[in-house]
């Protein structure tokens, strides 16, 4: 899988961007501000807000290693990859949702 990793959200070429539901800020780490990109993970995501039809919030994306272990993140975290996603649950179905993922 591809990456490429910014200093800090703002260095995101805009044309880099294609993910229209999701801003490089949501994805950056939340502690530094540093974004790994992985767009297959990205893409993923973005398949999933287009089929369930409503929002996505994210809690974490990215997260640096250094904030990985600020928030007590498992230490080999896939959060630090950049493939993982926590969304809150609060404005889905988890069965609707858990059917969509699949």
């Amino acid at each position: 899988m591809p990456t490429t990793t910014y200093a800090h959200f703002r260095d995101v070429p805009e044309n880099a961007w294609r993910w229209p539901s999701f801003s490089p800020a949501e994805i950056a780490c939340r502690g530094t501000g540093q974004l790994k990109l992985v767009p297959e993970a990205l893409d993923r995501l973005q398949a999933l807000r287009d089929r369930l039809g409503k929002p996505l919030i994210v809690r974490s994306a990215y997260r640096s290693p250094e904030h990985n272990r600020a928030v007590g993140g498992a230490p080999a975290s896939k959060h630090m990859q950049g493939t993982a996603f926590d969304i809150a649950m609060t404005n889905h179905d988890p069965l609707a949702f858990e059917s969509a993922a699949r």
